[in-house]
This record gives C-alpha cells, sequence and structure tokens, in this order.
C-alpha cells in the first residue's frame, strides 16, 4: 500500500490532521514526520507570549503516525474502495521530556509490540531534528473495518 492512501484513509483533516508524510511502513512498525505550524489554533492560548505545543497534541501526533497509519497498513488487505477503517485509542503512557515548539518538525518512530484480533499496541518515540528525544511511551487502540 503507497504511503498517500495510508494517508488519505486517516480519519482526520485539518485542522487536526498531525502526519505530514510516512518515512518507513513495514510489519513491525512506521516512522513519520510533522511539522507544526506557527499557526495552530491551539498556539493561541498555550501559553500567552510563549506559545509551546501540548502534550496532548502531542501525545495525538505519536498516535496517528505511530498507531493509525501502522492500524491501516496492517490491514491493507482487508481494505477496499468502499471499506474505511475505524481507529478507537484504547490507552496511552506517553512521557515527555522537550518541548515542541511553533515550526518545529518532530519524527514519530514506532515499534509494533502485539498485532491481535485487531488490537494494535505499539512503543512510541518522538525526536526533534536535533535527534532529541521528546517524549516516549506505549499507546494501544482497536481497528475495526
Amino acid at each position: 500500500m503507497k504511503v498517500e492512501k495510508i494517508i488519505s484513509l486517516l480519519p482526520y483533516q485539518t485542522p487536526f490532521l498531525f502526519v505530514d508524510g510516512i518515512n518507513a511502513i513495514s510489519e513491525d512498525g512506521v516512522t513519520g514526520h510533522y511539522t507544526f505550524k506557527k499557526d495552530e489554533s491551539f498556539y493561541k492560548g498555550h501559553f500567552k507570549n510563549n506559545p509551546i505545543t501540548p502534550g496532548v497534541i502531542l501525545t495525538e501526533c505519536m498516535a496517528q503516525i505511530g498507531l493509525v497509519c501502522l492500524g491501516i497498513y496492517l490491514l491493507r488487505n482487508k481494505l477496499n474502495e468502499t471499506t474505511k477503517p475505524q481507529i478507537a485509542l484504547t490507552s496511552h503512557q506517553v512521557d515527555f521530556y522537550l518541548p515542541v515548539l511553533p515550526n518545529e518538525k518532530v519524527t514519530v518512530i514506532s515499534e509494533k509490540e502485539i498485532f491481535r484480533f485487531n488490537k494494535l499496541k505499539c512503543k512510541v518515540k518522538m525526536i526533534n531534528e536535533k535527534d532529541e528525544l521528546v517524549a516516549r511511551g506505549k499507546i494501544s487502540g482497536m481497528m475495526k473495518i
């Protein structure tokens, strides 16, 4: 399955799409990236005169790339033109180490831990352009077609 097709099957759109591209994808994991634009709506109030990306948005970015994109790829043989995947986040535990500022590009690296009965669990990490660890944790979700 081509990267463009995976991204087109994501159940998100601007302003809540946090996937610019996928660098690599396989049965074992995915690596993708996103650049947080300076005009993202959440920067207006987080924080006053010192905008940083909220942790919940960083978690969402990691889930979209590390769980949903990978889940679509893993279900690729069951998908067709009329079938759209449904994804529900079931659990997450993420630790944060560095802030992400406006116009900063991040890379999400996800490793599949288990995919059974359409439940996917992944180890995820986010790094910045300096190759510094921004966040890491585990994210799980259910896939349905």
